[in-house]
């Protein structure tokens, strides 16, 4: 009897039997040949099954049926791809043997498993243990088979990571949903991602500007121009920094320290998933979705890259000859300058910048392959140009710059100046208009707050330190404090990646190194999920967490669950996961904590208050509801930091939903300001001055438009509305009540 080879995905299954069975015969679901019948798994051909069908009365959500603790898991077949599972038994009953060749790693080795228990398959089975699918490793793979006992463990550690996200996801679930009336979803990845954002928005909207004032003066000496920052304490004095440079403005100075270092950078890491999936979204503005979907289109379809949804970017050194084939390869193409100049001598096995196994899990970075690529549409081929150029990068020395650091003093003031020289562009010839760099390619980089202003030139330069240099020029400039930046879907995958960083415990830290939130693979399909339950929303290339998110987070921290919120948990499980794939720790240990901490969520929610209906309702943000109270209410006097405060809140989110252009003139007399959109409300400019006008949006239940503003500045009141108060209905208008403030009354016309 034959041996039948199972693989993960379809076109898994083909390269396999293309290296072990090369006459296979193709039978569209399988390929058969003398000794092999190499078929596939679609992903998850099986899922853990819904509460209902162990019980009927789980249809319902009721938080009196919660905890759901099945004393055994079901499985059930993915209704879309059942029928690939039934030709996976048929073909068994004619084998006496089996190979796992799904990926090597932990949900390859579930994916098999699931298959396993479900069909019941009996035969011995061997593993096929290979993180690439070149056709040297196929065959050494082959030649070297694993027993599948060894495998054991990690079996049980995946089926022990499935169940305890169902226990913890199905339950807390509905009993968040239950207790507040409203869908809500958590989830041990989705809902830390969620707290990210949250609390990312919260730092935004708590966030103080401060003014502050930078000096930059104009040096010369003989025909050498350079300007200079003013070195010192933060100024926040305007009087003084304008003081500083009328001081050295046209006088006499000295170089006292001039440094210069020659400097190397080096080519950006190969591209995994995540890295990939970042610098799509800085340069064309892709969700980790759809540069996901592109980027299986490119590998699943076209075959021109690797597989994509990989953590690794280095390979191993076998793959090093397939590199050199693939230079070879691009020279007859598009990228054939590229490739001529390129240095095959570069990449070997000995740059660990490139070839580095011990950081090769279940497959390498992502390659481009020896197929030529033809007819691409216009985003596939902007998705494969960033691949082939980051892997022609490699094949280049290194930038080469000269760092100029030149320290002048004028009147007792230090000024600073940092000049890069380019030398020789090297690898940056394959990064045309490269403006992402390091921001989206993994290489650190400063907070933008702390990065020191540089010049980069491509004319030599130099300075007679021994020369003297006259200030031609100083002036003090206005600068304000920023806020962080609200997350793109690029900057969330990276927090993603890393989100474990940020944790105290040492060895939790390390066990999330990496790791972090969700795997490659995932992390798109997170992101894709919060916005369908209606937790984040886009507002171009930023992600806003919604009122529903905003409560969800505030409820589960306020239960007193908060470690669903924190990465710590799958630091936890990760921990205790990875021990069990070791045989280090008892799956029914983890399993019985996962339960007792599934209960404690149950009897934490049973006991929280209900959540008003309103706090889940779009309009009524932190901030919006609590100030509009105050200008719609019973007229108590605000402060003038209250007016201030309010005016910023109108108008400091403008860039999201409002508008920058000026929509009218400011009412309150005097001012001279003007009136703008922001996400709130209609605010003025002149609130840095303390004015503290601002008309908001969301009035007795109408939203205040453009035109309704206009006639209330105009004609200080509206026309009729009808509004309603419980069952009554009425007519009143919207009245400027005090056009120093922006307060709004209703003037109801009805007896």
């Amino acid at each position: 009897m034959k041996t039948l080879v199972i693989a993960e995905k379809p076109d898994m299954g083909r390269t396999i039997a293309a290296v072990i069975e090369p006459k296979a015969k193709n039978n569209r679901s399988y390929l058969e040949g003398e000794r092999y019948i190499i078929t596939w798994a679609i992903g998850h051909l099986l899922g853990l099954a819904e509460p209902d069908a162990y019980d009927d009365k789980y249809k319902r959500w009721n938080f009196g049926d919660l905890p759901i603790l099945p004393e055994q898991f079901k499985i059930v077949p993915n209704p879309r791809t059942k029928d690939q599972l039934k030709i996976i038994g048929e073909l068994a009953k004619r084998c006496s043997a089996l190979v796992n060749a799904c990926d090597a790693g932990r949900e390859g080795q579930y994916i098999f498993a699931l298959i396993q228990q479900q069909l019941k398959l009996t035969q011995p089975v061997k593993r096929l243990w290979i993180s690439d699918l070149t056709a040297e490793s196929i065959a050494k793979g082959f030649a070297e088979l694993r027993e599948g006992r060894e495998f054991e463990n990690l079996t049980l550690a995946a089926s022990a990571r499935s169940e305890a996200d169902w226990l913890v996801g199905m339950n807390a679930s509905r009993a968040f949903t239950t207790k507040h009336r409203t869908l809500l979803s958590v989830g041990r990845v989705q809902t830390p991602v969620l707290a990210l954002i949250y609390d990312r928005q919260r730092e935004i909207e708590s966030f103080d500007s401060l003014t502050y004032y930078e000096i930059k003066a104009e040096f010369k000496q003989d025909n050498r121009e350079y300007s200079g920052a003013w070195q010192g304490e933060r100024l926040t004095d305007a009087e003084k920094a304008a003081g500083i440079a009328e001081k050295v403005r046209g006088k006499p100075g000295k170089i006292t320290d001039y440094e210069v270092k020659d400097t190397r950078e080096y080519p950006y890491k190969l591209y995994d998933l995540t890295l990939l999936q970042r610098d799509a979204n800085a340069k064309f503005g892709y969700s980790a979705k759809k540069t996901l979907d592109l980027a299986q289109a490119l590998y699943e379809k076209h075959k021109v890259i690797t597989y994509p949804r990989t953590s690794s970017n280095y390979v191993n050194e076998q793959n090093i000859e397939g590199m050199h084939k693939a230079l070879q390869m691009l020279k007859s193409t598009a990228y054939r300058e590229l490739a001529e100049q390129g240095k095959p001598a570069l990449v070997h096995a000995g740059n660990k910048s490139v070839c580095n196994p011990s950081k090769v899990e279940d497959h390498h970075a992502i390659l481009p392959t020896l197929r030529r690529a033809g007819a691409l549409g216009k985003e596939e081929q902007q998705i494969y140009d960033l691949i082939v150029r980051r892997f022609l990068s490699h094949f280049y020395p290194p930038a080469e710059y000269k760092q100029h650091t030149v320290w002048t003093e004028v009147e007792s003031e230090m000024f600073k100046t940092n000049v890069k020289e380019l030398l020789s562009l090297g690898w940056k010839v394959c990064m045309p208009n490269d403006d992402s760099g390091a921001k989206s390619s993994g290489r650190g980089k400063k907070q933008e707050d702390e990065e020191e202003a540089e010049e980069l030139v491509s004319e030599p330069f130099a300075v007679d330190p021994s020369a003297s240099v006259i200030c031609t020029a100083a002036e003090a400039k206005e600068k304000a404090t920023q806020p962080p930046k609200a997350y793109t879907e690029g900057t969330l995958l990276k927090a993603m990646e890393s989100a474990g960083k940020q944790l105290e415990n040492e060895e939790l830290r390390e066990v999330m190194k990496e790791a972090g939130l969700g795997t490659p693979a995932t992390r798109a399909a997170t992101i894709e999920r919060l916005k369908k339950v209606g937790y984040i929303t886009m507002q171009g290339k930023r992600i806003t967490v919604t009122q529903k998110g905003r409560t969800a987070i505030e409820l589960i921290r306020h239960a007193g669950v908060e470690l669903l919120t924190s990465p710590e948990m799958t630091g936890q499980w990760e921990r205790r996961l990875h021990q069990i794939s070791k045989g280090e720790a008892a799956r029914e240990k983890f399993m019985d904590n996962v339960k007792r901490f599934t209960i404690s969520i149950i009897e934490k929610v049973r006991t929280q208050p209900k959540a008003e209906a309103s706090r889940f309702e779009p309009g009524e943000e932190k901030g919006a509801g609590r100030s509009r109270g105050k200008a719609a209410g019973s007229g108590g006097r605000r402060t003038s930091a209250e007016k201030k405060s309010e005016a910023k809140a109108a108008t400091g989110s403008s860039s999201g939903s409002g508008s920058m252009q000026p929509l009218a003139d400011c009412p309150r007399q005097g001012c001279g300001g003007q009136l703008i959109e922001g996400k709130k409300g209609y605010g003025c400019t002149h609130y840095k001055q303390g004015c503290g006008f601002v008309i908001w949006k969301d009035f007795s239940g109408k939203k205040i438009s453009h035109a309704m503003l206009k006639t209330l500045l105009e004609k200080g009141q509206t026309q009729l509305l009808a509004f309603k108060d419980g069952d009554r209905s009425y007519k009143a208008r919207i009245v400027l009540n005090d056009p120093n403030t922006g307060r709004l009354e209703l003037q109801n016309t009805d007896s």
